[in-house]
């Protein structure tokens, strides 16, 4: 196998590749990348559960493939001078890598124990602007479920309509949904749920343009195509949550708040609460202000935030970090709060018709 290629190119594969290498496993292959030298090059990291490709525009004078050691190889290659880099692998397995005066030899696999990765290449793909993927992935993944008690919930559930795709993350706590209203209809009905550690993947890899990425579903895997990548990752089985029976609607208490000054006010009141001295915030909402506090052991904590509305003095507890975590993932600038007793959760939407979303937070007990 002989390559050449920018180093800069082959740096930015490596990087994406490399996050799903195996880091240690009984099957030492797949600690390594894959390095496939065709048309041009493609490098590929696989955990067993996501793999991520990368494809490099490179010039091949000797196609064929390897596994390459890949922490030594992405060291090497970071550390080459600017320009191209030639890579020849020969039939003992020796890698010579050469760019400038620098000069390296190393050692590679055979890639013939190398695990197939799966086929997803049934579906139609649904098309995605990059920018509305990442949006949709970072609004909603912080609210999956941390621990393993359900563990569909541990995942993001992806709703595909002709009109819509929607995504939903709850653990018990709190819910997040997001929907993308596409300019064309997508022609597909379908329902799966993604690990929340590949969509971490998909989410970096993802850029703020209007760059088309895809998805195509498979019987048991997803796969996401951003312009030279590909991801693809085993879907989570199980019943998830009826999400629509849990969200109350037609609250009687709605208000309306400025986004950026609600979280600031709860961050503040946040700061002398923590994982060891927990307690939640108090909320009482009056006409046109709510008024926060908290108590810990190690001292408490009041704000004021102007609001727009009637909150009928009525009071209510949250935890914290929920509560600022919802805050922070809000798209615009001014957010409806709706609310029915303080028993029963809170429901943040949308005050813009044109934005579709909704967080869900469960009320907390609070001692008179």
């Amino acid at each position: 196998m002989r390559f050449t290629c920018e180093k800069n190119s082959l740096v930015q594969g490596l990087n994406i590749a490399s996050r799903t290498v195996a880091q240690k496993s009984s099957l030492s292959v797949i600690e390594g990348i894959l390095c496939k030298a065709g048309l041009g090059i493609c490098l590929t990291g696989y955990n067993m559960e996501t793999a991520i490709s990368y494809e490099i525009e490179a010039e091949v004078t000797d196609p064929g493939e390897c596994i390459l050691p890949a922490k030594l190889f992405g060291d090497i290659v970071r550390r080459l001078p600017e320009g191209p880099v030639t890579v020849v692998v020969d039939e003992t397995y020796k890698v010579s890598i050469r760019s400038g005066f620098a000069s390296f030899t190393i050692s590679a696999e055979n890639s013939d124990d190398y695990p197939e990765l799966p086929d997803v290449n049934t579906g139609r793909a649904v098309p995605i602007p990059q920018r509305e993927l990442k949006e949709m992935i970072g609004g909603t993944i912080f609210a999956v479920a941390e621990n393993q008690g359900r563990p569909i919930h541990t995942g993001v559930k992806f709703e595909v309509t002709n009109e819509t795709i929607t995504t939903v993350a709850v653990d018990g706590f709190r819910l997040a949904r997001r929907t993308y209203h596409p300019e064309t209809p997508t022609g597909r009905e379908m329902n799966f749920v993604v690990p929340a550690q590949g969509l971490k993947e998909v989410e970096k890899i993802l850029t703020d343009t209007e760059d088309m990425a895809s998805f195509t579903l498979g019987p048991k895997h997803i796969l996401f195509q951003i312009g030279p990548a590909t991801l693809v990752c085993r879907l989570l089985e199980g019943d998830f949550l009826d999400w629509r029976r849990v969200v109350p609607v037609n609250c009687p208490v709605k208000l309306i708040a400025h986004v950026s000054d609600l979280a600031s006010s709860v961050e503040r009141v946040g700061l002398i609460v923590s994982e060891k001295y927990k307690s939640p915030v108090r909320c009482k909402f009056s006409n046109q202000e709510v008024f926060m506090r908290t108590n810990t052991t190690i001292g408490a904590a009041e704000d004021r935030c102007n609001l727009a509305g009637d909150g009928d003095e009525l009071e209510i507890g949250f935890n914290v970090r929920y509560l600022a975590d919802a805050l922070r993932a809000i798209p615009s600038e001014e957010v409806t709060l709706e609310l029915t007793n303080g028993l029963s959760p809170m429901v943040l939407t949308p005050v813009d018709d044109k934005q579709d979303f909704a967080y869900m937070i469960l009320p907390v007990r609070i001692k008179n």
